[in-house]
């Protein structure tokens, strides 16, 4: 038998040439297997703006039963839905995601009453829930509907001078109004002027910087409420005599809160902190950048919070409460007792240093299982006004104090991030300059070297 055309140069080339091509079809194979088994994307925007939030992650990778996603959209829309849901997917092997498109499938449209394209349902057991919005606020919040079921409800007290749901104006609450319904609270404005009482359906109360005083019997129907395992969340200004709009003590409610262990004190906390050097802003708004590890803040680590125009707080713990710091001023700050002048002048015989307590949170020990008793008290309101609440962590903090409060601390973290506006803004003169640096000098340039090559080869 010849063998020689095996020791042949053209064999042994051929069958070089055959493992190379072998390799090459194992790696492929085995690289789509990996990309198609662990798929993996990188996201190099600033904000991370295509990377599900950590509360998305924790309520996903928490499932213990199978969800479906259906996204309803003709063909050119659907990657649009995939670019979004394709996430939610890759964190579980829990969550499916179903794409459907109304003119293929009119009856599955119908069923599930889908009136316009690029809608999202999410599907848990017998429990549909339609995404307010198309993003990851909307998904994830529909997701939240059909795990915790029945509806909740923020309760905005008014009749006393405090900040209102219906008031789009800088002092207004029409912000916190959304920022609260996007997270699935539903928000109603209740006047306990009229009817001393605190509604059943409330989950948690909110007393939003009131400029007057309370009447004994609205706070005791706040203290009943709370004390019988009701939540409320206190934001109270300093009750300065200043102008036209003056703030009262409203001695009755401090002192109610007093017997809870937090003392609301009569001063304004001026804070001269380097970071707020930095942001531009004065020592009448307290910039807070470090947390104690409670779950209401213990996610804000690198997040600002600020609260213009605030009060300290002095806490201990009660006969039935136990009462815990939340944050607190730097060491440069100080407190002025001077509540009637516009020009504060800080008096070192008087006046005293910092750190100071601006929020604290506390139990309440009702005496029944299952039911305690919480709230969180503010030495400040504004700060979950239209004016500042999109500031930085303000946002974020306002949504951790209801979700502990309503007992939802699984929902507490760090929400969608908005879309960042990081447009290039240039002079005319700019403008012009990258123009011909971009389409006549470096082109140019190019020619140039090619040029030069070009003679020297010749």
């Amino acid at each position: 038998m010849n063998t020689e055309w095996v020791k042949t140069r053209q064999t042994k080339y051929a069958a070089y040439a055959t493992t190379y091509i072998i390799i090459v079809l194992a790696v492929l194979v085995v690289a789509n297997f990996l990309a198609n088994r662990y798929n993996k994307a990188f996201d190099a925007t600033a904000n991370k703006r295509f990377t599900l939030s950590d509360q998305t992650k924790k309520i996903v990778g928490d499932l213990k039963q199978d969800v479906t996603i259906q996204y309803f959209d003709e063909a050119p829309g659907m990657a649009t839905g995939k670019d979004l849901l394709d996430r939610y997917s890759m964190l579980s092997a829990k969550v499916h995601v179903e794409y459907i498109d109304p003119l293929k499938k009119p009856g599955l449209a119908r069923a599930a009453n889908v009136s316009k394209e690029g809608t999202a349902i999410v599907v848990n057991g017998s429990k549909k829930e339609e995404a307010k919005t198309f993003d990851e606020e909307g998904v994830t919040g529909a997701l939240i509907r059909t795990l915790k079921g029945g509806d909740r409800t923020v309760c905005v007290a008014s009749g006393s001078g405090e900040h209102r749901v219906d008031d789009s104006s800088p002092d207004g609450f029409t912000d916190f109004q959304t920022v609260v319904q996007k997270d699935n609270y539903k928000v109603k404005s209740i006047n306990l002027l009229e009817k001393a009482e605190v509604p059943a359906d409330c989950t948690v109360l909110v007393i939003g910087g009131p400029s007057g005083d309370y009447i004994q019997p609205a706070v005791d129907a706040i203290k009943k409420y709370a004390e019988g395992g009701g939540r409320a969340l206190f934001m109270l200004d300093p009750p300065l005599k200043l102008g036209r709009k003056e703030i009262s003590d409203n001695d009755v409610l401090t002192a109610a809160l007093g017997e809870w262990g937090v003392t609301a004190e009569k001063d304004l906390v001026l804070d001269d902190n380097p970071v707020a050097q930095l942001l531009g802003t004065g020592p009448e708004i307290p910039l807070i950048t470090s947390y104690e590890s409670h779950p209401i803040v213990s996610d804000l680590a690198g997040k600002a919070t600020g609260f213009p125009v605030a009060r300290s707080l002095e806490i201990k713990d009660g006969a039935k409460t136990k009462v815990t710091k939340l944050f607190a001023t730097s060491k440069n700050s100080v407190a002025t007792y001077d509540l009637h002048s516009a020009d504060i002048k800080v008096d070192p015989n008087k006046d005293k240093k910092g750190p100071f307590i601006l929020a604290a949170a506390g139990t309440y020990d009702t005496g029944k299982q299952n039911s305690q008793g919480r709230f969180v008290v503010v030495g400040n309101s504004r700060w979950a006004s239209n004016s500042f609440l999109r500031f930085n962590g303000n946002r974020n903090l306002l949504l951790n104090m209801l979700n502990w409060l309503s007992s939802d601390e699984d929902l507490i973290s760090i929400r969608p991030k908005e879309q960042e506006d990081r447009r290039l803004n240039l002079t005319r003169a700019q403008f012009l300059t990258v123009r011909a640096v971009s389409q006549f000098i470096l082109p140019l340039i190019v020619i140039l070297c090619g040029v030069m090559v070009w003679w020297r080869r010749r």
